[in-house]
């Protein structure tokens, strides 16, 4: 595939200066140099489909390599599981939802935010199977729904409850990874999932679910880049550079859209047409986080310690050196 030049959206410049002005020691910024990787590790769920495609076309290894940089691609079920590898060591960036960078930062996790997607709320939903008596989040009351604990979905949930008068305690939650809680929805082990994209489209599309909600009035669904702290410290330019093809690839994406679902399908495993229905309710476009945008993900972290899905209280602030008080 041929991609246009590359969008002048970021500077690499500001980048460089901002990651390495906010998460480097001034003592060690007035050094000559400091040492970078030579390998970026990217953390990636197969239902990311930006990144999907942007690991089968190699582009981004072409900008790197002029830097001595290799890429390396790891791949998760879901994004607490990629949090955790974030925090081990075994992944310098990953791509994840709203939730998982809260639990993890509750836990000590040391990273930072380093860009979002913008919002995407219809792109998870609550759904129900086809012939369910259920027809509203209220009938949820003392029934099972299957989520992916510190996912995405947990603040959507948590959300749809809280509008219909039911409290979090009020259902069963079933903690589930996609493919599992996906077996237990269709033999009906429990009652309703709450599931994102491309796991939503396909049990729409192929088995004619039921969404009593989507996050439209309830969330943002922004989708977030992380990167281990020190990682972002000292490679600033692999990290300009990353954006740089992030951005390439989705502008492509945009204008082509039935060529990337035809590139993307059989890397996920999934029909074409699901993989359109999935990027049409995407929104793609990487930039630094407003405090617009952290102001809302501070509000669901709140949320979560009120209902003690976290140990602690946490300053999202303190994990985004763009926006950090002095």
């Amino acid at each position: 595939m041929t991609h246009p030049s590359r969008p002048a959206l970021f500077s690499r410049r500001a980048i460089a200066r901002g990651l390495a002005a906010a998460l480097l020691p001034a003592a060690l910024l007035a050094s000559p140099a400091y040492a970078a990787d030579t390998q970026l590790r990217i953390g990636f769920q197969k239902s990311a489909s930006l990144l999907t495609l942007q690991k089968s076309q190699g582009t981004l290894e072409q900008r790197l390599a002029p830097l001595g940089v290799t890429v390396k691609w790891i791949e998760f079920p879901a994004g607490p599981q990629l949090l955790e590898g974030l925090n081990v060591g075994a992944v310098d960036v990953g791509f994840v939802g709203e939730a998982p960078p809260i639990f993890a930062q509750a836990a000590g996790a040391r990273f930072v935010y380093i860009g979002n997607d913008p919002a995407a709320p219809e792109a998870e939903a609550i759904v129900v199977p086809k012939d369910s008596p259920i027809k509203s989040v209220a009938a949820l009351k003392g029934k099972k729904v299957a989520l992916n604990k510190g996912s995405n979905v947990h603040y959507l949930l948590v959300r749809a409850l809280e509008r219909a008068g039911l409290k979090y305690g009020d259902i069963q939650p079933v903690f589930l990874p996609p493919a599992d809680a996906r077996a237990a929805f269709e033999r009906g082990a429990v009652d309703a999932w709450a599931i994102w994209d491309p796991f939503l489209a396909a049990v729409e599309t192929q088995s004619q679910a039921r969404a009593l909600v989507d996050g439209r009035e309830l969330v943002h669904n922004y989708a977030y880049y992380l990167a281990a702290r020190d990682y972002a410290a000292h490679n600033p330019r692999v990290i300009a550079a990353l954006f740089d093809d992030t951005l390439a690839q989705a502008q492509w994406l945009k204008r082509h859209m039935a060529q990337a679902a035809a590139v993307i399908a059989p890397l996920q495993g999934l029909a074409p047409e699901v993989v359109t229905r999935t990027l049409e309710r995407s929104q793609f476009g990487v930039k630094p986080l407003s405090p617009q945008v952290a102001g809302d993900q501070q509000q669901i972290a709140d949320a979560f310690y009120g209902l003690g899905l976290i140990p602690k209280p946490i300053r999202v602030v303190e994990a985004l050196p763009a926006l950090a008080a002095p």
